[in-house]
Order: C-alpha cells, then sequence, then structure tokens
C-alpha cells in the first residue's frame, strides 16, 4: 500500500509541476512577470524532480531526506504562488486552484515522512 501512494504523489507532483510549467509560460508570455515566475518554475518543478529520486534511494535515510527537500520546495513554491497572487499577477481561481493542488502533494508527502520516520526507529 505504501508504494501504491508514493505512486500517486509521483503523479500527482507531475501533474503539479505541468500545471506550474503552463503558469510560467503564461506569466512570462501574457504577463511579462520574469522573476517571481521562474522562481516559482524552480521550485514547482523540483517538488516532483525529488520524489522521483526517492525510487533509487540509497537508504531510509536518503529517503526521507529526499522527500524533506520535496517538502520544502512545496513551501517555497506556495510562497511564490501567494506573492504572485498579492501582486495581481495571478488572479484568485488561479491561485486558490493551483495552491491546493500544492497542499494536496504537501499533505500527502507529510505523511509519507512521518510513516518512513516511524519506521526508521
Amino acid at each position: 500500500m505504501a508504494a501504491d501512494f508514493e505512486n500517486t504523489v509521483a503523479q500527482k507532483s507531475y501533474a503539479l509541476a505541468l500545471r506550474i510549467v503552463k503558469a510560467y509560460i503564461y506569466l512570462k508570455d501574457e504577463k511579462k512577470e520574469y522573476v517571481l515566475s521562474k522562481q516559482m518554475l524552480r521550485s514547482g518543478t523540483s517538488i516532483g524532480a525529488q520524489i522521483r529520486e526517492t525510487k533509487f534511494a540509497q537508504s531510509r535515510a536518503d529517503f526521507i531526506s529526499k522527500f524533506s527537500i520535496a517538502l520544502k520546495e512545496a513551501n517555497e513554491t506556495q510562497y511564490w504562488l501567494e506573492l504572485l497572487y498579492e501582486s495581481g499577477f495571478i488572479d484568485k481561481l488561479a491561485f486558490e486552484s493551483i495552491h491546493k493542488d500544492t497542499e494536496e502533494v504537501t499533505a500527502m508527502m507529510v505523511s509519507i515522512v512521518k510513516k518512513a520516520k516511524e519506521t526508521a526507529q
């Protein structure tokens, strides 16, 4: 069951990364916003990349470390999204939608890290 859950978070983080890429393209091309959106792109696509790396983690500690980095990247992504929303580059509907997806992936990662730490002891 844990592998299924990890597969689900991998799929959801990949879908989130695609949304982030599309949001970046929109912000760059339509809004001419280059700095905040680039930061969001970097952190938002890093989430899934870190999760993907857990597939070949060398140890339980490495697995936990990579998921912990993905959590930090998700938190950073939420920050950039909030800044983009508060500064008027994205509207409330877009913000709430992508922020919700980020929170969902974050909650799944928190659960995985917690379980991994419990089983490591």
